[in-house]
């Protein structure tokens, strides 16, 4: 009982979680900029999808990492479109949570309202999962393997997220949307478990890749 008692302390204080999140954000630690983005001739910007929620008016909106992925990703491209390219946003992103609407097509108006043309999104909201999210872009960028692609998405999903893609051989640009900052505090908070359950499922995601693509699986 001791030990449980101390494990959740150390989680919801941040003292376990801190360490596990900074291990899931590994290589990422630093928010992108659109510096650091070379726009080619043709520039596909891939937005992976972080989930939904209802907000106070019942409504179904994106989470807020997602959200700020979608406000990155209208950024760019409008940096793109001011650069001269031919630029598009593929949004992946099905519906895991089993809410009415997928993550790609509850994200287009949010990412039209702010810039993106409709005849340069491209909605896939058919994956539940990251590898299925690079399996099915995959199937969308084939013809375009000379553009220039970039992955869009939080710190702590970026190597789940490379590794993914690295297997349908997409070779993108990391661009890390935002960064979890944690903090260890005397007394647990929320944050505490929320950031030490965002860094296991994704280290724990990332074991399982590795596990799977030795099996032949992926």
């Amino acid at each position: 009982m001791l030990v449980c008692i101390v494990l959740f302390w150390a989680l919801g204080a941040g003292w376990l979680s801190a360490p596990l999140l900074h291990l899931a954000q590994r290589g990422f630690e630093t928010k992108s900029t659109p510096q650091d983005v070379h726009f080619a001739s043709r520039t596909t910007f891939i937005l992976l999808g972080g989930g939904t929620r209802y907000d106070a008016d019942k409504r179904l909106v994106p989470k807020r990492d997602a959200f700020t992925r979608i406000v990155v990703t209208a950024e760019l491209y409008r940096e793109c479109r001011r650069a001269g390219g031919a630029c598009r946003v593929i949004v992946s992103g099905g519906n895991p949570q089993h809410h009415e609407q997928a993550e790609a097509d509850n994200y287009a108006p949010f990412l039209l309202a702010r810039g993106v043309n409709a005849s340069d999104l491209v909605l896939e909201n058919e994956s539940l999962n990251t590898y299925q999210n690079a399996r099915n872009v995959a199937s969308i960028v084939q013809p375009e393997r000379d553009g220039t692609l970039v992955l869009i998405t939080s710190a702590y999903h970026m190597q789940r997220s490379l590794l993914a893609f690295n297997v349908f051989g997409l070779d993108t640009q990391a661009f890390t949307s935002n960064v979890r900052r944690p903090e260890a505090t005397f007394f647990p908070r929320s944050h505490g478990f929320i950031d030490a359950e965002t860094a296991l499922h994704e280290l724990v995601g990332i074991v399982r890749f590795r596990v799977y693509r030795s099996l032949g699986l992926y």
